[in-house]
Formats: structure tokens, sequence, C-alpha cells
């Protein structure tokens, strides 16, 4: 796959060309599939998930049939985790991310640190789980509790912005973000953060709804995504729109190889992408050097 690098060229030369007054103008972006102003995205998508946050889990297990948890164990297999790592999970409010990484480390210890003490190796690995949205983190907090792992120090919950992460340069060992990015305003920004905060080696990994090719699949898809997933927001969750931008959130996202060269162009080696129920959903990687 092409790794792009001319945008950003591109962009350095221009940047010199705006006045200070033209960067104060408000731009344009997409919500689903209306057009509306940059600084109000952020507080539409809020009110989106603020209003399915009670009802996430159990719409994503009604909405894929079950199989987002498979995809997400795909995502944690391709992370690695290991004992000590520090792991940030950004978009990850409810947890389900986190929780399967902490289980893998945990499962990773009992096979082959039998002679560490459990406290030591706990207060070593720290997993970061952020989020913009409190009341999806709330949520998590709850499962957490449910879980058995509400006072777990290696969980550490946090409100923040993908665009402009509070974590330092270099400090993490990975980055993972499912079903989050296609909601930002800018995606260029949270990918150039993601960049920053992961030490050299670092690996980051995107999960998300993407793009259906093959023709005769994707129109029984967009049927699909059009036609039963507003409906079954509404009966089961009380909130056609918000799965009406759900679907259209989908389509507004960049194509596989595209964003495979936006996370290129963010400075990425060894970006590479796998498709899963024929591009329904996909898993961006690349590694910081």
């Amino acid at each position: 796959m092409a790794l792009r690098t001319a945008s950003m060229n591109m962009r350095n030369k221009l940047l010199p060309m705006f006045s200070a007054t033209s960067l104060l103008h408000s731009h344009a972006t997409s919500f689903g599939f209306k057009e509306v102003q940059e600084e109000e995205k952020s507080q539409m998508v809020g009110n989106v998930f603020t209003s399915v946050a009670s009802s996430y889990d159990l719409m994503n297990d009604l909405m894929s049939a079950g199989l987002h948890r498979l995809w997400k164990d795909r995502l944690v297999s391709k992370l690695h985790p290991f004992p000590g790592m520090k792991h940030l999970d950004v978009a990850g409010g409810t947890g389900d991310v986190a929780f399967k990484i902490l289980e893998t480390i945990n499962k990773m210890k009992l096979r082959t640190m039998h002679n560490v003490p459990e406290d030591e190796l706990q207060e070593e690995t720290q997993i970061y789980i952020c989020d913009i949205n409190p009341r999806m983190l709330d949520v998590g907090k709850k499962r957490a509790m449910e879980q058995g792992l509400g006072k777990d120090p290696t969980l550490l919950w946090l409100e923040g912005d993908a665009e402009a992460l509070s974590f330092d340069d270099d400090s993490m060992d990975g980055y993972t973000i499912a079903f989050g990015i296609r909601n930002v305003t800018h995606i260029e920004k949270v990918l150039s953060e993601a960049y920053r905060v992961l030490k050299r080696g670092g690996r980051f990994l995107c999960l998300e709804l993407s793009h259906v090719e093959i023709p005769v699949f994707k129109e029984l898809y967009d049927y699909y995504s059009f036609s039963v997933i507003p409906a079954m927001g509404e009966l089961v969750a009380g909130d056609r729109a918000s799965y009406q931008y759900l679907v259209e959130s989908i389509r507004r996202f960049p194509p596989q190889e595209k964003f495979a060269s936006m996370i290129a162009d963010a400075g990425f080696q060894k970006v590479e992408y796998e498709n899963l129920v024929g591009g329904v959903v996909a898993i961006h990687s690349g590694l910081k050097f």
C-alpha cells in the first residue's frame, strides 16, 4: 500500500500563506451527512454518546450479533500486551478494550512470572482509559466494579480529548482506539497526538467500522445499516437519530487505503490494515521508530 508524505510537505509549504486572521475563521466539517461548523461537532458528538451511553454495550451486541467482542479480541492480539507496559486506550469509556488487555496480561503473568509478587506486577502495569465523554467513563467504571476490577490500580480512568492529550511525549508503549476516531473533528490531530505520546517502538492500533467493496455484500450492508440499525436504536435505546448519525459517520470515514496513508503521514512506519467481515470493520496498525 502506498505510504504518502506529499500531503504533509504541501501543508508545510502552504501554512505561511495563511494570515492569523484567516486561521480564526470557522470551518465546516461533517456530522454524518450534515455539514456543521467545527466548533459545533464535538458538542453534537458528545450529545450522541451521552444519549446512548447506558445502552451502548447492548446495542453493540445487537448490531454486530456479538462480533464486536471478537473484533476487539483480534485488536488486542495485535497489540501484544506485556506485564509492566504503559498503555493508552482512547475513546475507551466503557472499558471493553482495557479489560481485554488486562486479562491478557494477567494470563501471561500466571504462565511466566510465578516468582514475582502479584502486587508488584500490578503496580508496574498502567492502562489508561481516556474518553471525552464522562457518561461513557461512568459506564466503564460501573462495569469494572461489576467485574471486581473497581479498585484495580492498573486501570486509570480519565476524561480527555484525543486531539489534545495530557500525556508526556514518548510515554506510552501502546495506543488503541476502537470505534472512536471517526467521531473526532480532526483525524490528523488525533494521529499526531498518538504518535507524540508513543515511545520509540510503540504500536498504534485502530479498530473502526469501514468500507465494504464487494457489490452484493455492500448492497445488503447498506440496507442493514440505513434501514435496520436506526430502527433498532429507536426500539432499544429510544434514540433513532444517534444511530442514524452512526451509519452516516461510517460512510464519511476515509476508505482503508486513504486512512492508512493518513497514518503514515503522521510519522508511523510499517503501516498496514486487516479487513474483517469483508471490510465491515478494519484494524489499522503502525509503529513509531
